[in-house]
């Protein structure tokens, strides 16, 4: 079966998750909160093709994403991290950083369709469930995917990726307020933490009857 065309997609929404999947979302970033260490480093990882870090704009995209991310938040990306002495390992690394931003090839100006190849969709699959992942819209801003609307592309034997970013995305959303405390680094005058388990391979999962 064929995706719908994105004209014949309704955008003006806030999300295209349901109420439920927001709050499992919102539920699963607070338990990464709770059990973040007071005083480990949060580290999160921006995903860009080679074309779009040598886009002229790339440093103030970075710039924006850095100012986003809660304070004291470390921002990483393929230069910074990936070296002839380290050569690019994303099953290593991706056990390293606690969220992921991704930023994709705008469909055009002012579009909040975005494209990403094989990459990044691999790279945003495997965090999908287990940390929060976010896409970096120019004109919005960062938006957890969960909001995002997401196609898979086969236009070639390696399927691609398209999200389609929310019409009436609101910065103030539970699920982005909960993504961004998930980055938070702990505060070393916490007195108690609650004993949580560090990996969560369902945290979107319905709860057991």
């Amino acid at each position: 079966m064929h995706a719908p065309p994105t004209d014949a997609l309704d955008l003006d929404v806030d999300s295209f998750a349901t109420p439920l999947q927001q709050r499992r979302f919102a539920a699963a970033m607070q338990r990464l909160a709770d059990s973040r260490t007071p005083g480990t480093p949060v580290r999160v990882y921006v995903s860009a093709a080679p074309r779009t870090m040598n886009n002229p704009k790339w440093d103030s995209w970075l710039a924006q994403i850095t100012q986003e991310l809660p304070d004291g938040a470390e921002v990483l990306h393929y230069r910074s991290v990936f070296t002839e002495d380290r050569p690019y390992d994303w099953d290593t690394f991706a056990e390293e950083i606690d969220g992921l931003v991704v930023v994709g090839k705008q469909k055009r100006a002012g579009s909040r369709v975005y494209r990403f190849g094989p990459v990044a969709r691999l790279e945003l699959r495997s965090l999908i469930a287990r940390k929060p992942v976010l896409l970096y819209a120019h004109s919005q801003g960062i938006i957890p995917v969960i909001d995002c609307k997401s196609q898979i592309l086969t236009p070639e034997r390696t399927p691609r990726l398209k999200l389609i970013a929310p019409k009436r995305w609101n910065r103030d959303s539970a699920t982005l307020q909960a993504a961004l405390k998930a980055l938070s680094p702990a505060s070393a005058e916490a007195e108690r933490r609650i004993e949580t388990p560090n990996h969560f391979a369902h945290p979107f999962a319905a709860p057991p009857r």
